[in-house]
């Protein structure tokens, strides 16, 4: 009863940052001044020692419902009692994003729509994940939390010399308050985080209703750019919004998910910090990005790709990195908040990324697949674009055949998988393409050479007569679900009957009720203890799959059954478990791109079904 379930949450966010706020009106997620910052609230990972800012009733039978205004990313927050109802409105600014900054406001509007009602606040900070100490000072129009390098200020929303009836005190860092609010009534907070502090000061409601204005003005405005009219938009245009908050606009870098350590299983190990940027995610988000119609996110993502390509500042494992800081750097050193008893007591708590030295070959064909789509939609790379592109290939044509840790960033140790193998045919695929569509310069013979060697291999090796399948690497039988990629890189065509036969064999071993596992860790181990969910990015897959071998209406139903896994909101987070509680990191970026691609595909061929 100390933490939410994952699916309890909502997102906002200012495009440089973001926070999780529960349905009991909790915000126990808020890292500041960045996504990949320590964290200011942390309640999430630990509700003792996290840190939060809580809004709710004083008495215990409530009804709380949650939901976004529309087509934006302010959330509002509902709560019906006996004597009242009320209201909290949270929202974060959206001021110049593109311009990195240290300062980011999270706003919090109290009403009573209803009666009268009394809120319990509490503003309970713990900065750098909970490590650093504070310096608490309350002054009448607000309260300043200073640590060392690193300060939240709370400016109270009020009227100038409104007796409001509230009753606040100070102690053990900690600003409590109860407020009692009238029908009509309106307070609230703007928390403002920065590494300076900065003096509280009275914040009027006319002044916050001028922000609340503003930032629907910004979500609509950018969500009317959409070109989707499918039959899905409420969805996509969630999971459009969703995307967007997890970017960060200075770089144009999207995070895999804005949250670190919620577990695959529930008390188990399989506790990773997503903040930060996979060339794989960013590589797919191209493609969703410009089938909704938002090309300049596109183009921003493509640069910050264009970027890692460009500079080639990969390790011992290669010229790029799987993942990236959202600002381009690889360092991502893992560390345990041990001080921190994680989720539900799924611990370690893990900050940082171990994996992101890993040789995942699949990368490369992910990053110039989405080079050769961006250049069919004019969004085409310079002359050292192109030339970065031709030494990423030459390394590649000599370090294809290798084993590799793979797609799901196994700490089991390397092997030849199978998908990385048709990633590197389908990096060596495109630069051929681009370099004959675009007349570009480029050792083709070579490049024909290795990428026919690649699709021979897979063809003997990665294919199992025993099975009737393409299997995870070439010394198991064991299925993997990152293969429902073959058909859609156009490796092999959706109808070819080897196809087929891999469709229906995993469908019998990696399907529970429509829903997708990654692989199965029992038969193939991959150094971490436990088990897991089913992966729903795998399950949109197996949608656009089954679409493409002409298996249109299972698709379709399986899709609809999907739709129901989503929270409240309409987000994901990376799994589901056996009770069809969402577990993993939330929301989850690639989740909501494959659910997007999934969408588009089904109306492509729904549209070509009709009569």
């Amino acid at each position: 009863m100390d933490y939410p379930l994952i699916a309890d949450h909502g997102l906002i966010g200012d495009l440089q940052t973001s926070a999780l706020v529960a349905t009991d009106g909790t915000v126990d997620w808020f890292c500041a001044p960045r996504f990949d910052s320590p964290s200011v609230f942390g309640a999430l990972l630990d509700h003792q020692r996290g840190g939060h800012l809580s809004t709710r009733p004083t008495v215990g039978a409530v009804t709380r419902t949650q939901a976004y205004f529309p087509d934006t990313a302010v959330l509002v927050t509902r709560f019906m009692t006996e004597a009242g109802v009320g209201e909290v409105v949270d929202f974060m600014p959206v001021d110049h994003p593109e311009v990195a900054t240290d300062a980011h406001r999270l706003v919090r509007i109290v009403r009573c729509v209803r009666g009268e009602i009394t809120f319990a606040v509490e503003i309970a900070p713990r900065f750098d994940y909970g490590r650093a100490a504070h310096r608490t000072s309350l002054t009448e129009t607000g309260a300043v939390f200073e640590s060392d390098g690193a300060s939240l200020t709370a400016h109270l929303v009020r009227e100038e010399g409104d007796g409001a009836r509230a009753q606040v005190d100070a102690g053990d860092g900690v600003v409590r308050a109860e407020l009692t609010l009238r029908a009509g009534e309106v307070r609230g907070l703007v928390l403002e985080a920065g590494t300076a502090p900065r003096p509280a000061r009275l914040v009027r409601p006319a002044e916050v209703q001028q922000m609340f204005d503003e930032t629907v003005a910004f979500w609509t405005r950018w969500l009317g750019r959409s070109t989707y009219r499918g039959r899905w938009r409420e969805m996509l245009h969630r999971s459009a919004i969703t995307l967007k908050l997890m970017t960060y606009a200075p770089t144009g870098a999207l995070v895999a998910a804005p949250t670190a350590g919620l577990p695959e299983q529930i008390g188990g190990e399989r506790n990773w910090d997503y903040r930060y940027t996979w060339i794989r995610d960013a590589s797919f988000s191209v493609y969703s990005l410009l089938g909704l119609g938002f090309t300049e996110e596109a183009a921003a993502l493509g640069g910050w790709l264009r970027d890692r390509v460009k500079e080639q500042q990969g390790g011992k494992t290669g010229p790029l990195n799987i993942m990236y800081r959202i600002d381009g750097s690889p360092d991502l050193t893992e560390e345990v908040l041990e001080h921190w008893e994680g989720y539900r007591g799924s611990a370690p708590v893990r900050i940082g990324n171990g994996a992101a030295d890993q040789l995942q070959l699949d990368i490369y064909g992910e990053a110039l697949d989405s080079v050769y789509f961006a250049a069919q939609h004019g969004l085409a790379g310079g002359y050292e674009g192109w030339l970065a592109v031709c030494e990423l290939l030459d390394w590649l044509t000599d370090n294809w055949d290798r084993p590799e840790e793979g797609i799901w960033e196994t700490r089991g140790g390397r092997q030849n998988f199978t998908y990385g193998r048709v990633m590197s045919w389908v990096a060596l695929d495109r630069g051929i393409r681009l370099a004959t569509d675009h007349g570009r310069p480029a050792p083709l013979d070579r490049w024909r050479t290795q990428r026919d060697a690649i699709y021979a291999q897979v063809m003997e090796r990665g294919w199992h007569p025993g099975r009737g399948a393409f299997v995870q690497h070439y010394d198991t039988d064991v299925l993997d679900s990152a293969l429902l990629r073959m058909s859609t890189t156009g490796f092999i065509a959706p109808t070819d009957p080897r196809w087929v036969s891999t469709l229906a064999a995993m469908d019998g071993e990696l399907v529970t009720d429509s829903l997708v596992y990654r692989y199965d860790p029992a038969a193939s181990p991959d150094g971490l203890r436990g088990s897991e969910g089913t992966f729903s990015l795998c399950t949109f897959a197996y949608v656009d799959s089954l679409a493409r071998s002409g298996q249109l209406g299972k698709a379709r139903v399986i899709f609809e059954k999907m739709l129901t896994y989503a929270n409240h909101l309409g987000l994901y987070s990376e799994e589901i478990a056996l009770t069809g509680e969402q577990i993993g990191n939330f929301p989850q970026a690639f989740t909501h791109l494959a659910l997007i691609d999934a969408a588009l595909t089904l109306d492509r061929l729904l549209e070509k079904q009709a009569p």
